[in-house]
């Protein structure tokens, strides 16, 4: 009886240290989670001459996708947004460094090409294998209405205005991959009513049931249509579109967009 009772036990070990493990797994990903949460914005931004709106859908239980906005003492907006290599909880760990290098360098000035510059220069004397990132740093001068950005890798902001739409800047080398990178500064006038779309590649490479991109196919044609509406609204009609364009399929990635309208 005593042999029976322990052959029991012994099989019934593993079954209990497999759910042990599985609950501690789902307490992890919750507190990951509620932490990937705290870094990025709760609700958008509304100046007197400008708005922004944000959304972050991540792949997973967390992404790698990572955003930011705020004023800054010289009254300039700050934008940032990029999207780490890889998905999942390694890459929402990168993508929490990256911010955190950010939030230090950002605020030392206005040049958007030195902090991104400075950027990489920090990631990669400290490099960890196969982990880099897109990353695009943004100003607004809301008394001049120009925008200023670097580009890193990511996709090119989209401007909607009345002469219709088209991409801005380019690409440039993501961040982390090769030491003294540098970046072009770009310089945009805007007008009121002007929309500018800053998004991931999630966005731009959702598929349709035929494989064909998003971006390919139909997000300029979107972002145009957008460009008298308030920047939460057009943001919407953006991921409706998405989601009516793809047919129910599953995003392949992370998915960040953040909108910035000049107002009147």
């Amino acid at each position: 009886m005593f042999k029976s009772k322990l052959v029991s036990a012994l099989k019934s070990k593993p079954v209990e240290t497999r759910l042990t493990r599985r609950c501690i797994c789902d307490d992890h990903a919750r507190e990951a989670r509620l932490i990937q949460s705290s870094l990025v914005p709760t609700q958008g931004l509304r100046h007197e001459c400008a708005e922004i709106a944000f959304r972050f859908i991540p792949f997973s239980d967390v992404g790698g996708d990572f955003a930011d906005f705020f004023l800054l003492p010289d009254g300039l907006i700050g934008i940032y947004l990029g999207d780490v290599v890889g998905k999942g909880l390694p890459a929402a760990m990168y993508g929490a460094l990256v911010m955190g290098t950010l939030r230090g360098i950002h605020k030392t000035g206005t040049d958007t090409a030195r902090v991104l510059r400075q950027l990489n220069e920090r990631l990669v004397q400290r490099p960890i294998s196969g982990r880099f990132c897109s990353t695009l740093y943004a100003l607004f001068n809301p008394a001049t209405r120009e925008l200023i950005f670097s580009n890193a890798g990511m996709p090119q902001p989209l401007l909607a205005s009345e002469n219709g739409c088209r991409p801005l800047g380019n690409g440039g080398l993501p961040s982390a991959m090769f030491p003294g990178a540098t970046y072009e500064r770009h310089v945009v006038q805007l007008a009121p009513g002007d929309s500018v779309l800053f998004a991931t590649d999630g966005l731009h490479e959702m598929r349709d049931p035929n494989d064909v991109e998003f971006c390919t196919a139909q997000m300029q044609v979107v972002w145009v249509s957008c460009w008298r509406k308030p920047a939460p609204e057009s943001l919407g009609v953006v991921f409706d579109h998405m989601l009516a364009f793809s047919a129910g399929r599953a995003p392949l990635d992370d998915i960040t967009a953040v909108v910035l309208k000049v107002l009147p």
